[in-house]
C-alpha cells in the first residue's frame, strides 16, 4: 500500500498486476490512492498526543512548494496570469524571468515537540578571531533541540490560511491550555508571518516567531560580496562576526548601520551595493523576529530544517519528478499519504482506515450496526 506514496502510479499498477494478475488500470490505481487517504484528517484528530511537560517547547512551522498541475487544476489567479502572458518568447526553454505558469502551490505544515537545549553563540558559530589565535582549534559545540513526535501535513487544495489553521489545530490538540511555549519557525515570507499572527490572535495564544537563521545568513553573504572580491576568504570571517552579533542579542538596527557604513567606506553606488541594501532592508523589517539570544537562552531551535526537509521529501522527491503532471485529487492524496508515512504512522493509520472502511461499508448497513454471527 505504501507504494502509492513512494513510486509512480504506473509502478504501483505494474506491481499490483504482477502480484495479483488483476489487470488493474492506471486510473483505478489513482482512485485507490484517493480512497486510501480519505481518513487521514480524522485519524489525526482522534490520535492521542504524547505527554509533555509545560516546559517542553511546541514547535510550529509552515512553508510552500510548487507542484506541476494540469492546466484545468491551476488556481484561478495562476491560470489567468498564464493566459494573459500569451505564451513564452522561446519554444525550447524559458527566457530570463519567465515562468511556465503551470504550478500550484502546495502548503506544508509541521508540529513537533523539542526538549529545551540551551546554547550560546559559540555553539552556533565559532569566533573567527579566536580561531585565528588558537590556530584553528574549536571547542566542542552543544547540539540543539531534537525533534520528537513529529507531525507533518500538506495540501494542494487548501489555501495557505487553511493549512496554518490545521497546524494550529494540531498544536492546540497537544497543548489545549496553552501552557507550553509555542515557537513558530518561518523563512521570513511576509504572507506566512501575517497568516500566523492572525491565527494566533484569533485563538488568543502567544507565539514566538523566529526567522530561520540560514535565510539571514544568505542575506549577509550577499552583503559580503559587495565589499569583498569573489573568492576572498576573509568574507567568511566578516559574515561570522556579523552573525555572532545578531545571535548574541545585538540590535538589528546596529548591524544594519554597520552594513551601511561598510558600503560608504567602500564607496559603493547603485547596483554595486544591492546586496547590502537587501540585507539592511531584511534586518530592519524582520527585526522583531530575530531575537536569537532569547531563543538560545530558552533552548529553542532557530532553523527551519524540519519543514525544509519536508518540502524536499514530501513534494520534490515525488510530486516534482521530471515529466509529472498532476490532477488535483491525485496530488492531494499522494501528498497526504507521504506525510503519514514520514510521520511513522502509516501502519497504525492503515489499520484504523480499514476499520473505518468496515464500519462504512458493512457495519452501518445492519440494524443497530450489529452484524449477525450466524
Amino acid at each position: 500500500m505504501t507504494k502509492w506514496g513512494r513510486g509512480s502510479f504506473a509502478d504501483a499498477c505494474e506491481r499490483i498486476n504482477a502480484h495479483t494478475g488483476s489487470g488493474i488500470g492506471h486510473r483505478q490505481v489513482q482512485e485507490l490512492a484517493v480512497s486510501a487517504a480519505v481518513d487521514i484528517d480524522a485519524f489525526y484528530d482522534a490520535l492521542v498526543p504524547a505527554p509533555c511537560t509545560d516546559a517542553t517547547p511546541l514547535i510550529l512551522s509552515v512553508d510552500g512548494k510548487g507542484v506541476v498541475i494540469r492546466r484545468e487544476a491551476l488556481r484561478e489567479d495562476t491560470a489567468k496570469a498564464a493566459a494573459a502572458k500569451g505564451g513564452n518568447a522561446m519554444k525550447t526553454r524559458l527566457a530570463s524571468g519567465e515562468k511556465h505558469g503551470r504550478k500550484r502551490m502546495a502548503t506544508l505544515g509541521a508540529v513537533y515537540d523539542a526538549d529545551p537545549a540551551p546554547r550560546t553563540v559559540d555553539d552556533i558559530i565559532a569566533d573567527p578571531d579566536r580561531q585565528d589565535a588558537d590556530h584553528g582549534a574549536a571547542p566542542e559545540r552543544r547540539q540543539g533541540a531534537k525533534a520528537r513526535s513529529k507531525w507533518l501535513c500538506g495540501s494542494v487544495t487548501d489555501t495557505a490560511a487553511q493549512v496554518v489553521s490545521a497546524v494550529f489545530d494540531q498544536a492546540g490538540h497537544r497543548d489545549p491550555g496553552h501552557r507550553r511555549p509555542w515557537v513558530v519557525l518561518v523563512d521570513g515570507a511576509r504572507h506566512q508571518i501575517d497568516l500566523i499572527k492572525a491565527e494566533a490572535l484569533q485563538r488568543g495564544v502567544d507565539v514566538h516567531i523566529i526567522v530561520d537563521l540560514v535565510h539571514v545568513l544568505e542575506y549577509l553573504w550577499r552583503a559580503a560580496w559587495c565589499v569583498h572580491d569573489s573568492g576572498d576568504a576573509s568574507a567568511e570571517s566578516w559574515v561570522a562576526r556579523h552573525t555572532r552579533i545578531l545571535l548574541g542579542g545585538g540590535v538589528q538596527q546596529q548591524t544594519a548601520a554597520a552594513l551601511e557604513e561598510a558600503a560608504r567606506a567602500a564607496r559603493l553606488r547603485g547596483a554595486q551595493r544591492k546586496g547590502i541594501d537587501e540585507a539592511v532592508n531584511y534586518l530592519t523589517t524582520k527585526a522583531e523576529h530575530l531575537r536569537y539570544d532569547t531563543a538560545l537562552e530558552h533552548g529553542w531551535p532557530i532553523a527551519t530544517g524540519i519543514i525544509e526537509g519536508a518540502c524536499r521529501h514530501l513534494v520534490k522527491d515525488r510530486l516534482d519528478i521530471t515529466g509529472a503532471r498532476w490532477g488535483l485529487s491525485g496530488a492531494e492524496a499522494v501528498l497526504k499519504l507521504r506525510a503519514v508515512r514520514a510521520n511513522g504512522d502509516f501502519d497504525t493509520y492503515w489499520a484504523w482506515h480499514q476499520q473505518q472502511e468496515f464500519i462504512r461499508n458493512h457495519q452501518t448497513r445492519y440494524r443497530d450496526q450489529l452484524i449477525p454471527t450466524t
